[in-house]
């Protein structure tokens, strides 16, 4: 690129099977070859395409990082599907490598991108990269790039949640239980679904930019004891604990349509859903004192089943409703996919892009943030359930885990499902479990 101040970036992506094993690499170099920042992944069972339209994803989110937004960027790759549809020549036909091409053109456009197929032999580092990933997760080890030295001192480090959202958005809509593909691995023990179909475990994963590393570790628990626990020092008081109920079926969730602020009931199914998680929370461990709930009728409902079998009151409070999805609401996918391509691909790569009438997902989280400080606020110590729906729910786990804004899109909720979240006084919030469902079945 010679001396003009742009970046480059080379993807790779290899499954070991095709589908098989699969893995990515990407690296973010400067127009002087020096390298600034590496990416890699194990992503568990996908097919090539796959692998390598996540490399890319990989290694624009690591740029972005790099505070390089509206820069001149050189994207090389060595498959010539990625770069030709990428460019606009060839057409997307496969379906299940559709959200991940929107989500990598709504990436590109905050660049100015200049497509380049390269020979593999040219394409060795990024090749490397997504190798090492996969060979990690073979051992049952997570992925660890090498010391960046080549770097310049000025290269600016990525500051913890600075990444945009991995945004494979199907999975974080209320309604939505099934999204077209998954584009990044599930938390704590789902599998995520290749763009085939097909499904795995992800494995090691990692970025390490020229400033240091950026990354979080989580797991579940499922111990009540809210006395402190594990590698934590004991609390010097008892946690208060939040009980996260997803609510239950409405029609919406059957056909898989966005539900925001629309207000559908239970259906059937859904009461019944209730009325098991209902009877677990009225149990041991459990011991319920307080029982909070979104205003939405839906989550309302649920609420009143545990109400109803634990003899508490609900509260109401308004900040722990879903998104509201504006001209989307009632809409599927394939339907917003259709009539509105470009605010989806917008909305898909920026969580600060709203939906055409409604709210963006920053805003979602500033609200849900402040609902939780007056929430552990007002019930300190105390067992709270709070009922609530998908967005909310993810977050207030985002935010407990100190995690970034793509961590979203790799977990997973059930309906009825239930999370919960310890917070200390005097120490960190503690995620203890996540999308169970053992009452359900």
């Amino acid at each position: 690129m010679g001396a003009t101040g742009g970046f480059i970036v080379e993807a790779d992506g290899g499954s070991r099977g095709n589908p098989g094993p699969a893995g990515y690499g990407a690296v973010v170099k400067d127009d002087a070859g020096r390298v600034l920042a590496e990416a890699a992944e194990s992503i568990g069972t996908a097919t090539n395409n796959v692998a390598e339209y996540r490399g890319l994803i990989a290694g624009l989110r690591a740029l972005l990082a790099l505070g390089a937004e509206g820069g001149q960027v050189e994207v090389r790759m060595d498959s010539k599907l990625v770069i030709e549809q990428m460019a606009g020549r060839w057409k997307v036909k496969h379906e299940g490598l559709r959200p991940l091409a929107l989500e990598a053109a709504g990436l590109a456009r905050r660049f100015r991108v200049t497509w380049t197929w390269i020979p593999r032999e040219r394409n060795s580092h990024a090749d490397r990269l997504a190798n090492e990933a996969m060979d990690a997760a073979a051992r049952g080890e997570t992925w660890q790039a090498s010391e960046i030295t080549s770097a310049p001192e000025s290269a600016p480090a990525v500051e913890p949640g600075a990444e945009p959202p991995n945004t494979d958005a199907p999975t974080l809509f209320d309604e939505v239980s099934a999204a077209p593909a998954h584009v990044g691995p599930a938390a704590a023990g789902s599998a995520p679904a290749a763009a085939d179909g097909r499904t795995g475990t992800s494995g090691a994963s990692g970025v390490r930019t020229a400033g240091g590393d950026a990354g979080t570790a989580a797991g579940t628990a499922t111990s009540h004891d809210r006395r402190g626990h594990g590698w934590m020092p004991r609390a010097t008081r008892v946690a208060t604990s939040l009980l996260l109920l997803r609510h239950g079926q409405t029609p919406l969730s059957v056909e898989k349509r966005f539900s925001g602020l629309g207000d559908p009931s239970l259906t059937p199914t859904g009461l019944a859903q209730a009325e098991a998680a209902a009877l677990r929370l009225s149990r041991q461990p459990y011991e319920v004192e307080v029982i909070v709930a979104s205003p939405l009728t839906r989550a309302r409902q649920t609420a009143e089943a545990v109400a109803a079998r634990t003899g508490l009151t609900v509260l109401v409070d308004d900040d722990l409703r879903e998104t509201d999805f504006g001209d989307w609401e009632g809409h599927t996918f394939a339907e917003i996919q259709q009539r509105w391509p470009r605010e989806l691909a917008a909305w898909l790569a920026d969580p600060d892009s709203a939906p055409p009438g409604g709210e963006s997902f920053a805003s979602t989280a500033r609200r849900v943030e402040q609902a939780r400080d007056r929430i552990v606020k007002a019930h300190e110590g105390r067992s709270v359930v709070v009922v609530s729906h998908v967005t909310p729910i993810k977050m207030l786990v985002r935010f407990a885990l100190g995690a970034p804004p793509e961590a979203l899109y790799r977990m997973h909720l059930d309906l009825a499902c239930l999370s919960a979240i310890d917070y200390y006084a005097d120490g960190p919030a503690v995620v203890r479990a996540l999308n169970d469902i053992a009452h359900l079945s």
